[in-house]
C-alpha cells in the first residue's frame, strides 16, 4: 500500500468517525451511557499565553502527583519546535515526535520512562518543520495516539507558549483545558488573549485556571478574580479556579538539578500544592462537558476539514 493510499484510507476512516461523533451528540440514552462511562483516556491540555510562567514544570509535577495517587499518566510534549520536558527532567531520549511525524518511528518506540512511573512522548528541538502541523501529520498523530487508548488513564498535553496554530489545535482537540497564569500583569493579559481567541474563533467555553508562582492562596485568588472579571465582562465563558502553586525556592533548586520538585522535595510547599491539584483533577473526572475520548481527539478539526 502506498503512502498516499494509506493517507486516503486514514482520512476517510477519520471523517466517518467525525460524522459518527456528530450523530452521537443527540440527547438519547446511548449518549447518556457515553457520558457516565468511566473508561477511556482523559486528555487534558495545559497551555498559557506567554512563556516563562513555568508551564512545563507544572505539567511534569502534576503528572507525578497524579501518578502517585494511582493514575497511569502519559505526557505529550507538544512544543514541536522547542520541546524541553526531557531536559527539565534530566532525560536523554534517543528519538522524539519528529521521528514519528516523518514516519521513522511509532509513538510506542519513542515513549520514555519518567519519574514516579509517568511516561513521556518527547518533542523535538530546533526543528522548524513541524512547528505548524499539516493535515497529514495530524492524521498520523491520531493514528498513533489511538493505539495508546487502553494503556493510560490521563494524557497531559504540554503546548508551546503563545497562540500559534499548534497551540490552538491541541487546545481544541483536548477534552479539558488548563490555562497557567502568574501574578504578572503581562501573564494575565496574554492568558486572556488566548482564552478570547479559543472562545471566539473555536467555540471553547470552559477553562480551568491554575495560578503559578503565587505568594499565597489569597494572592492566587486575586489573580483569578482579575481574570474572571474581565472575561465575564466581554466573553461568554466559564472559568473554574483549579488552584495554585506557591512561589518556592525548592522549585528553583529542583529545576537546576533537572528533577521534579515533587520527586526531589516531596515535603516542600510546592509539592504539597501539586498533590492538592492532582486530587482536584481526579475529583473532576468525567465531567459531562467532556468532548469525548481519544478516538475523537481531533474530531473538531476533521469536522471542519471533511468538506474541503
Amino acid at each position: 500500500m502506498t503512502d498516499e493510499t494509506r493517507k486516503g484510507d486514514q482520512a476517510e476512516t477519520l471523517r466517518e468517525m467525525a460524522r459518527s461523533a456528530v450523530k452521537s451528540q443527540q440527547p438519547d440514552s446511548q449518549l447518556a451511557g457515553m457520558v457516565s462511562d468511566p473508561r477511556g483516556i482523559r486528555v487534558i491540555t495545559v497551555t498559557s499565553g506567554k512563556g516563562g510562567v513555568g508551564k512545563s514544570n507544572i505539567v511534569s509535577n502534576l503528572a507525578i502527583a497524579l501518578s502517585s495517587q494511582g493514575k497511569k499518566v502519559l505526557i505529550l510534549d507538544a512544543d514541536l519546535g522547542l520541546g524541553n520536558l526531557d531536559v527539565l527532567l534530566g532525560l536523554s531520549p534517543a528519538y522524539n515526535m519528529n521521528n514519528v511525524l516523518n514516519g521513522e518511528k511509532s509513538i510506542s518506540e519513542i515513549i520514555v520512562d519518567g519519574p514516579a512511573g509517568i511516561k513521556i512522548i518527547p518533542a523535538g528541538s530546533g526543528v522548524q518543520e513541524f512547528t505548524s502541523l499539516g493535515q497529514h501529520e495530524k492524521l498520523r498523530l491520531l493514528d498513533e495516539l489511538d493505539m495508546l487508548e487502553e494503556q493510560f488513564d490521563i494524557m497531559i498535553v504540554d503546548t508551546e507558549a503563545g497562540i500559534s496554530e499548534n497551540v490552538t489545535y491541541f487546545s481544541v482537540a483536548a477534552q479539558e483545558i488548563i490555562v497557567v497564569v502568574t501574578p504578572e500583569p503581562t501573564s494575565i493579559t496574554d492568558v486572556y488573549a488566548l482564552i478570547k481567541l479559543l472562545a471566539t474563533r473555536y467555540s471553547e467555553h470552559h477553562f480551568k485556571v491554575l495560578v503559578n508562582m503565587a505568594k499565597d492562596s489569597e494572592d492566587a485568588l486575586e489573580v483569578f478574580r482579575k481574570l474572571a472579571n474581565v472575561a465575564g465582562r466581554y466573553l461568554d465563558i466559564s472559568l473554574d479556579y483549579l488552584g495554585c502553586v506557591v512561589k518556592d525556592e525548592k522549585v528553583v533548586e529542583a529545576v537546576k538539578r533537572q528533577r521534579a520538585v515533587s520527586e526531589l522535595f516531596p515535603e516542600s510547599e510546592a509539592a504539597n500544592c501539586f498533590a492538592t491539584l492532582a486530587k482536584r483533577v481526579i475529583e473532576n473526572t468525567r465531567q459531562k462537558r467532556l468532548k469525548g475520548n481519544i478516538q475523537f481527539f481531533f474530531r473538531r478539526f476533521l469536522d471542519n476539514s471533511a468538506g474541503g
